[in-house]
Formats: structure tokens, C-alpha cells, sequence
């Protein structure tokens, strides 16, 4: 009886160091490789394509409100000018 829990204790230990040194292995494996499936690949494309998008309409927008400010700067000097005339 004790010769068959020993080897049931052997047996499990064996299965489990192979079970973690697999896993291991195949964890060292996908860190190597990037870790990254196709579906995260996508998603990261999209989410860089987002930002690349919003970057190019926030350098517009900047470029429109510095239209709008020196047209209100000029407004302002020549209501200021009116005005000393």
C-alpha cells in the first residue's frame, strides 16, 4: 500500500514538474516571438491609424485657431486705430 502512494506521489510530481517546465517553455516562447496574435496586431494598427488621424486634425484645428487669432488681433488694432483718429 505505501509502495503504490509512493509512486502515486513520484508519478504526480513528474507530471506536474513537466507540466510546468512545458509551460515554460512555451511561455518563453511567445515573449520571444512578441506575444502578440493577429487579432491584437489589428486592434494596435486601428488604434495607431486613430491617433495618427486625430494628430493630423489637431494640426488643422491649431492652424485654424492661429487664422482666427491673428484675424481678432487685427480687428482689434484697427477698432484701436479707429478710435486714436
Amino acid at each position: 500500500m505505501q509502495g503504490a502512494l509512493i509512486v502515486a506521489i513520484v508519478f504526480g510530481s513528474v507530471v506536474l514538474a513537466l507540466a510546468i517546465v512545458g509551460s515554460t517553455i512555451l511561455m518563453a516562447i511567445r515573449i520571444i516571438k512578441g506575444g502578440v496574435t493577429r487579432k491584437q496586431q489589428k486592434q494596435e494598427a486601428e488604434e495607431t491609424r486613430m491617433i495618427q488621424e486625430m494628430f493630423q486634425h489637431l494640426s488643422h484645428m491649431e492652424t485654424r485657431i492661429e487664422a482666427l487669432e491673428t484675424i481678432l488681433l487685427d480687428r482689434q488694432k484697427g477698432k484701436s486705430g479707429d478710435a486714436t483718429k
